[in-house]
């Protein structure tokens, strides 16, 4: 049976989801207790959409956290495809500190959500970490950072971007961090 190509009301199922995600990752980061109802009506759809999208606040929450983490993850291997690894692994350093700033402005919203009795669990960070593996390992072959760097020691490294406060001008903080990581990864590289 062929394969259908999606129709144009998938389309428009799937671009008020993304607008929703975006509206409302911009609105609890502002507010954890921002209405539902606000978000809606920002990302221009109606009641009965958003809900279908996300029955209640808790599914909203998680599904942001996921899906920010999800582009994080994604952009490893097209940032990899395009750029030699240091490049790569610095750029995707960026987009990581462009996460934790989003993730730190959710935090009173996760909070809410995970921290409820009989509610669910916080997503877990693998993609994030599989990403890290993989950039690490293709800078390490390509002989442009230290061997034997793990995923593991590459977040204790950069710990620091969770103490930036997501509301101040963090972006030149967060660059500065992490020029001092990648010189710090690449000492001891086999190109040095």
């Amino acid at each position: 049976m062929p394969q259908q190509k999606d129709s144009p009301r998938r389309s428009d199922a799937q671009r008020n989801r993304e607008r929703i995600l975006q509206v409302a990752l911009t609105e609890l980061s502002r507010c954890a207790d921002a209405p539902l109802s606000v978000i809606a009506k920002k990302a221009g759809v109606g009641q009965g959409t958003f809900y279908r999208n996300f029955p209640n606040r808790e599914s909203l929450v998680l599904e942001i956290y996921r899906h920010e983490m999800r582009q994080v993850a994604e952009s490893a291997e097209d940032l990899l495809a395009g750029r030699p690894p240091d490049e790569a692994l610095r750029a995707w350093m960026d987009r990581l500190a462009g996460f934790a700033m989003a993730k730190a402005g959710l935090a009173d919203a996760i909070r809410q959500v995970t921290g409820a009795p009989g509610g669910p669990a916080k997503p877990s960070p693998t993609p994030v970490a599989r990403a890290a593996e993989l950039l690490l390992r293709a800078n390490e072959e390509a002989g442009t950072i230290r061997p034997g760097v793990t995923s593991d020691d590459f977040f204790l490294a950069i710990a620091g971007l969770w103490q930036l406060d997501p509301h101040d001008d963090w972006q030149p903080r967060a660059a500065r961090l992490l020029d001092l990581v990648m010189d710090g990864l690449r000492g001891g590289a086999r190109g040095e």
